[in-house]
C-alpha cells in the first residue's frame, strides 16, 4: 500500500496534511519524511484511482487480508474512555454529540438511567456508530485467561450483537489492525 488515492482541500502552506490513521500503509513516523504527489491525468486514470485505489477501499490489505489501517492515539483513547463501564453521560452532552452527527437519523435512544435525570451510558453512544449487522466476541488487550463465561469483572469480554456493543471496553486489540478486530469486520 504504498500507493492511495486521497481526496485534496487545499490549504496554506507547502505541506501535507494526512488524517493520522492513514500513514501506516506509507511507513510514516514523521521524523521528516519525504512524500511525493501524484495526479491522475486522464479520466481513465482518475477512474482506476477512485475504484481501486481510495483510502476506504484499502482498509485491509489483499496481501495478509488484515486492516492495515486502525484507529489511533486520541481516537483510540476516546473509543476506550466512552466504553468504559462507568461512563455515563447526561442530556446536554449526549445531545451535543448527536448534533455533530452528520448522519443522525432523528431516533434518540431510551436514555439507560431515567430518574433523576435521563443518563446514557458511553456504549449507547458507541452504538450508535456500530452497523446493525455487526456481530462480534473478542477479549480486550488485558483479559485475564482466569475470566470466563459471559460476564467478565474487569469488563474485557467485548460483545457486540446485531450492531449493539452490550460488554467489554474497546482497545486497540478491538479497533487497531488485527485481524477479525471491529475494523476489520465493519469493512
Amino acid at each position: 500500500m504504498s500507493i492511495m488515492g486521497h481526496r485534496i482541500k487545499i490549504m496554506p502552506y507547502s505541506t501535507f496534511r494526512l488524517n493520522l490513521s492513514v500513514t501506516s500503509p506509507y511507513n510514516a513516523d514523521f521524523d521528516g519524511d519525504e512524500m511525493n504527489m501524484h495526479v491522475p491525468q486522464s479520466f481513465e486514470t482518475r477512474a482506476e484511482v477512485l475504484e481501486l485505489m481510495m483510502v476506504p477501499k484499502c482498509i485491509v490489505s489483499p496481501q495478509a487480508n488484515r486492516p492495515v489501517m486502525g484507529i489511533v492515539q486520541d481516537t483510540l483513547l476516546g473509543c476506550r474512555k466512552i466504553t468504559k463501564r462507568d461512563t455515563l453521560i447526561e442530556k446536554d452532552v449526549f445531545m451535543n454529540i448527536l448534533m455533530w452527527w452528520e448522519d443522525f437519523d432523528g431516533k434518540v435512544p431510551a436514555p439507560a438511567i431515567l430518574r433523576p435525570r435521563p443518563i446514557w451510558t458511553g456504549k449507547q453512544v458507541f452504538n450508535l456508530i456500530i452497523p446493525k449487522l455487526i456481530n462480534l466476541i473478542r477479549f480486550s488487550a488485558w483479559h485475564a485467561e482466569t475470566e470466563s463465561g459471559f460476564i467478565t469483572p474487569g469488563d474485557t469480554m467485548v460483545r457486540i450483537e446485531k450492531g449493539e456493543l452490550l460488554s467489554g471496553t474497546l482497545c486497540k486489540k478491538t479497533l487497531g489492525t488485527s485481524t477479525g478486530s471491529l475494523i476489520h469486520v465493519i469493512w
